[in-house]
């Protein structure tokens, strides 16, 4: 199986051990058509824009799987996989998808079976379960801050403590992306109250423009 993956450089790190042979490393969305005869597409970022839809939509029927938090297949392409490849969630041996087309679900099952990871099939709904519980995490821990209970390095150093987790809420903010999470939670805040983003939170996100 001939795979072309379009990556930054630390998702890259975090999916690839050097071990995995058969593998074409892309910088841009065009060069996925240049490599059009082989078997699976993986675009780890994945922008939901009518133009990059057009492009990948071109290498249907084969194996196209983007990464898409927040947006599920009824928003992007009914045909493609997506997958939580928010930045750290590559390094898990477990990755969530979803899949409208179960016949998709073994040939990407075998192509990340290459990097060592498994696939754990969930409904095609915002988020998936990971980047919620953690965009929950994130946000209490950012009220927390905004009361004053605690500081950025004592609270992250206390989940990692208690959680054994391996970042605390707001080093994996930073990871993540602040305008990541704030885009997420504020998707999933007009169904659901709860999820609305702490004030603290948008502030951050939106005081620095890099993040």
């Amino acid at each position: 199986m001939q795979i072309v993956i379009l990556a930054s450089d630390s998702q890259r790190r975090e999916l690839d051990h050097g071990t995995t042979d058969n593998v074409i490393w892309i910088q841009h969305e065009g060069d996925f058509l240049e490599h059009s005869s082989a078997d699976a597409f993986l675009d780890l970022n994945y922008t939901n824009t009518s133009g990059r839809n057009n492009v990948l939509g071109k290498l249907l029927p084969k194996l196209v799987v983007i990464n898409s938090v927040a947006e599920t297949l009824r928003e992007t392409n009914d045909s493609f996989v997506r997958i939580n490849a928010w930045n750290t969630f590559l390094s898990s041996s477990v990755l969530e998808a979803s899949a409208n087309n179960g016949e998709v679900k073994k040939t990407t099952e075998e192509m990340f079976a290459r990097f060592g990871k498994s696939v754990e099939w969930l409904q095609d709904e915002p988020g998936f379960i990971m980047a919620r519980v953690v965009s929950m995490i994130i946000n209490e821990a950012y009220m927390a801050l905004n009361e004053g209970v605690s500081t950025k390095e004592e609270v992250d150093t206390a989940m990692k403590l208690g959680t054994n987790y391996p970042y605390g809420p707001f080093e994996w903010a930073q990871k993540i992306g602040l305008r990541n999470v704030v885009d997420f939670l504020q998707k999933l805040s007009l169904a659901q109250p709860r999820y609305e983003p702490a004030a603290l939170l948008v502030e951050e996100a939106f005081a620095n423009k890099k993040i």
